[in-house]
């Protein structure tokens, strides 16, 4: 008997109480980061263990991601970069530099729209959007 993994089923599940954002801000990430840190008082850092590796044209690509985790809840803060050496994370996404995901307990809409108007407010950043689940076709290559 053979089992098999039912990834819509993974994704449904990792994807279950989220918010995303889509962000354009043609910054390092580790610049922008910086100025999420300074502006939100967060902490963001870089999480080598959750890095998200792609296999494409008989090539490997790594998408850093960073990890912040809230103090009084169990909110957590996932920033990746969505673009590696030409290849991006979701291509559906191309002209996004950075995907912002908040994962692990409710996101009030106040408080995320709190978030995007904060992050349209740095310098560089271009455009800030939610991305909703429907839009996304490549959900498997957010999970770590």
């Amino acid at each position: 008997m053979k089992l098999k993994l039912d990834f819509d089923d993974l994704a449904n599940d990792f994807f279950d109480n989220t918010r995303l954002a889509g962000i354009v801000a043609p910054l390092k990430s580790y610049q922008f980061c910086w100025h999420l840190n300074h502006l939100l008082h967060y902490d963001f850092r870089i999480n080598n263990d959750i890095e998200i590796q792609l296999q494409k044209k008989k090539r490997n690509y790594y998408f850093s991601v960073f990890e912040y985790r809230e103090p009084v809840s169990s909110l957590v803060h996932y920033l990746y970069n969505n673009q590696y050496d030409g290849e991006y994370l979701l291509p559906e996404f191309r002209h996004l530099d950075f995907l912002w995901l908040m994962k692990g307990d409710t996101v009030p809409d106040a408080f995320f729209q709190q978030i995007l108007t904060s992050v349209k407010s740095i310098g560089g950043v271009q455009l800030v959007m939610e991305l909703t689940n429907e839009k996304i076709k490549n959900k498997g290559h957010l999970i770590f």
